[in-house]
């Protein structure tokens, strides 16, 4: 990886993942399938190398006490060489039944 980077920059803002990239290993095991490729504002993304994931998880809203993984989250390195962090949403936002699950949350770019 090349360096250095600026600083992280926060986007949170939906991207449009290429399906036929999906990472099907991933869901077969019950997490979403990570995008190969994705398109934010118009610009294809490719994913070099995936640097690190981790979940966020909350307790389950009925008082169970079970608790439920609500976001996946992926630190990637691009192909063109950005660093960003995407998320996968389990559950629809409220009012978006059909709306996006995967986020650009931030973004940190190679300095020349």
């Amino acid at each position: 990886m090349k360096g250095p980077f600026n600083d992280e920059e926060f986007i949170s803002e939906p991207i449009v993942p290429d399906s036929a990239t999906f990472d099907t290993a991933r869901m077969s095991i019950g997490e979403p399938g990570l995008p190969g490729k994705f398109t934010w504002h118009k610009n294809a993304y490719s994913i070099k190398r995936v640097l690190s994931a981790w979940h966020k998880t909350s307790p389950c809203t009925h008082s169970s006490g079970e608790m439920y993984v609500r976001r996946h989250y992926y630190k990637i390195l691009t192909e063109s060489g950005e660093r960003m962090t995407l998320y996968f949403d389990r559950q629809p936002r409220r009012n978006e039944a059909k709306g996006p699950r995967w986020w650009l949350l931030s973004i940190e770019r190679e300095v020349h």
